[in-house]
């Protein structure tokens, strides 16, 4: 009984007081963050990129007066005729230059029409397939020569399109999702759902909802291809041509050109200023980038800056050019040495009046 007693009044344990919750780090809530396990969410930042990407890509095109232009160097009919040499496909490439306006405007409305598809989310699967044929068919001529391949970005983009094919967009900040949720919700205001309706319901929807799609696509299509055709084709027409003359290497002299009827174009440099062995960038009266040589005391040269392979503005490396897009190389006269480029550098005819030199034609 004592004992008993004894028990009771002894002091109890007490619990140990609870520890305070560790603080929650931002790391730890995105772990947790459902939108990680939603496809629509991982593939936003990839598909923002490919959608910007090609968008301005067809742009860049559409507003280059250059692009059709078959007598320029930088125009696609040029680019088609030099990436056909070597290309695996050279004879449908062949084929497409010498309809080089119609397939040059497919391109960049293509272009154009995969970066809006993927960034606004309307058919972004059918975008996906369309960039993935684009980058297929430029990594099979322009960029198939290419060594080693990696340097080439056409492969990457033709790999970095799967995953919006498989997948789409999600939803997520998609066109097609606001048309399905405002179809949807006019659906059910103007006829009442009932119970045995749900499947008629869901029909009515996808099939409006389609329909919609599909008009905002043609509208937006129609609009691009009207207004794309005619600014290319208009700054095709009051451009300048950029036809380039004929090869000429000016012999340097302090004393009046005599002996030719040439005419006597811009003044690119004083002769005193560009020493032997070196090279300086100017801008054509066309405006196209090209550089002046000057290879030995007597002798100025000039060529073309747009890179044979595919147009890209080629930089002095010192002793020759590099082009910065695709890796290819020429020597300090002009001739391709490497990587995929496969004619030389177009010149330009130069000579030097009263140590000045000029630009001829």
């Amino acid at each position: 009984m004592f004992m008993k007693g004894a028990s009771i009044l002894a002091p109890q344990p007490t619990a140990a007081p609870a520890a305070a919750p560790l603080p929650d780090r931002a790391w730890q809530r995105l772990r947790r963050d459902p939108r990680l396990a939603d496809a629509g969410w991982v593939l936003l930042p990839l598909r923002v990129f490919l959608g910007v990407t090609f968008l301005y890509a067809g742009l860049s095109k559409l507003l280059d007066r250059n692009y059709l232009d078959t007598s320029s160097p930088l125009g696609v009919h040029a680019q088609m005729l030099h990436a056909a040499t070597g290309s695996p496909i050279s004879g449908l490439v062949t084929f497409s230059a010498h309809h080089a306006v119609v397939t040059g405007l497919l391109i960049a409305f293509g272009e154009v029409g995969a970066g809006l598809g993927a960034l606004l989310g309307l058919f972004t699967r059918a975008a996906a397939a369309i960039g993935m044929l684009l980058s297929l068919s430029f990594f099979l001529t322009v960029s198939w020569q290419t060594t080693p391949y990696y340097f080439g970005s056409d492969i990457a983009f033709l790999f970095a399109w799967t995953p919006l094919l498989a997948a789409g967009d999600g939803g997520v900040f998609a066109v097609h999702t606001v048309i399905g949720r405002r179809v949807r919700e006019g659906a059910r205001s103007s006829a009442p759902v009932r119970a045995n309706e749900p499947a008629g319901l869901t029909a009515r929807v996808e099939r409006r909802t389609a329909l919609a799609n599909g008009a905002l696509a043609s509208a937006i299509g129609a609009l691009v291809a009207i207004g794309g055709s005619a600014l290319a084709l208009g700054r095709r027409r009051s451009g300048p041509s950029t036809a380039a003359p004929a090869p000429h290497t000016g012999v340097a002299s302090n004393a009046p050109l005599r002996g030719t009827d040439a005419p006597i174009g811009e003044v690119i440099a004083n002769a005193s200023d560009i020493v032997v062995g070196s090279a300086k960038s100017f801008t054509t009266a066309n405006g196209d980038p090209a550089w002046l040589l000057h290879p030995s005391a007597s002798t100025f040269a000039a060529v073309s800056a747009a890179c044979t392979h595919k147009g890209c503005p080629v930089q002095w490396a010192g002793n020759g050019f590099r082009c910065p897009c695709h890796g290819a190389t020429y020597d300090a006269s002009g001739k391709a040495t490497g990587g995929p480029a496969q004619g030389p550098l177009t010149p330009i005819a130069v000579t030097v009046i009263n140590g000045q030199v000029h630009t001829t034609s």
